[in-house]
């Protein structure tokens, strides 16, 4: 399948109907629930967030309206897509059904402890024609999943022939005097890499700061004034970019970098009627300024200062999340400051 010539926004129709038109990249995030709640993790997974995994119904919706964006391949991530490895290869095979690629899926390895699962999994993807794994290695990952069972997955795939790449391996060289079978707290991390490894990690790894990432610019980046953050606030019509998109269990599209906002995929594709939306439509049009008016006509107070407008935005729509906008998902804004927020600085770790 070709692919697209956009990568949005475009307006469909009814020049106030807003919509992504053609679709360029995005990723089918299986489940919200993982094993690990890193410091990092835009989507703000952790093992706290509601158990489910995407349906095959849902999935053959997905797949449907990617057909009609002219989208040719996605990958599929999550949440940690193995915690149901007959979803996931229902997902795998939904996406076959639709003749649409499957570039990689993603995981951070905690399954493979277990030699003979293991191996059992690779061979499967193997046979399914998965593309490649995209396996999580890095600092912040390391508070969860030993280091060393990357690696071992790594070493599996290179002897059952499935492709794969490690997410970064640039840290690999530094992680590689600790103990790689045992996961790492912060104050080890601290001692063995620097103690501001949170914020240099952040920096080498290109990250966008949302979700749970919020809380790593709020202990280490500067703040701005208030009024200093709204001049020249600009619009969001990256909102409907579809440049790195996502689309959830539920068939709901994430805009790239916007987690906590979403949409049902449809609509994103073929066109969001005016005024349905209206926390969005406000972002989309106005910017961080438009949508803080309308939260203070809710009662919003802001801060004197914020790290960014970005950290401001997502401060607004937490408060404004279960308040009756069907674009934010609730869920997202208390998952991302239960870890390691300003309130709670102490380190928070789950079983893996």
């Amino acid at each position: 399948m070709a692919s697209p010539s956009t990568r949005g926004p475009v307006v469909s129709g009814d020049s106030a109907v807003r919509a992504t038109g053609n679709l360029y990249h995005g990723g089918i995030m299986v489940n919200y629930r993982c094993n690990a709640a890193c410091r990092h993790c835009l989507y703000a997974c952790s093992p706290t967030r509601t158990p489910g995994y995407i349906s095959r119904e849902t999935m053959a919706e997905i797949c449907g309206i990617l057909r009609r964006g002219h989208i040719g391949s996605v990958h599929i991530g999550g949440g940690e897509p193995f915690l149901d490895f007959t979803g996931l290869v229902t997902a795998i095979a939904e996406l076959k059904k639709a003749d649409i690629d499957l570039d990689y899926v993603e995981t951070n390895a905690f399954w493979a402890r277990d030699d003979s699962r293991s191996r059992e999994y690779v061979r499967t993807l193997k046979e399914l024609g998965a593309g490649a794994l995209c396996i999580s290695l890095d600092p912040y990952h390391a508070e969860y999943v030993p280091y060393g069972l990357p690696l071992k997955l790594a070493r599996l795939c290179d002897s059952e022939g499935l492709d794969y790449f490690l997410w970064k391996q640039q840290f690999l060289p530094s992680l590689s005097g600790l103990e790689a079978l045992s996961v790492h707290s912060r104050e080890e991390l601290e001692k063995h890499l620097r103690p501001g490894y949170i914020s240099a990690t952040a920096r080498d790894y290109g990250l966008r700061i949302g979700g749970r990432a919020i809380n790593i610019e709020e202990e280490y980046g500067p703040s701005w004034p208030l009024a200093k953050l709204l001049r020249k606030a600009p619009a969001c019509p990256d909102l409907l970019h579809t440049g790195h998109f996502h689309v959830d269990l539920e068939g709901c599209f994430i805009p790239p970098g916007c987690t906590g906002l979403r949409l049902p995929l449809a609509e994103a594709v073929d066109g969001i009627p005016p005024g349905k939306y209206p926390l969005f439509e406000a972002l989309y049009e106005g910017g961080v300024a438009a949508l803080l008016d309308l939260a203070a006509g809710r009662g919003f107070v802001p801060e004197p200062s914020y790290p960014s407008r970005c950290n401001l935005c997502f401060h607004i729509r937490a408060f404004l999340a279960g308040k009756g906008f069907a674009e934010l998902d609730e869920n997202h804004y208390k998952e991302s400051l239960t870890y390691y927020s300003r309130r709670d600085c102490e380190d928070h770790h789950c079983d893996s």
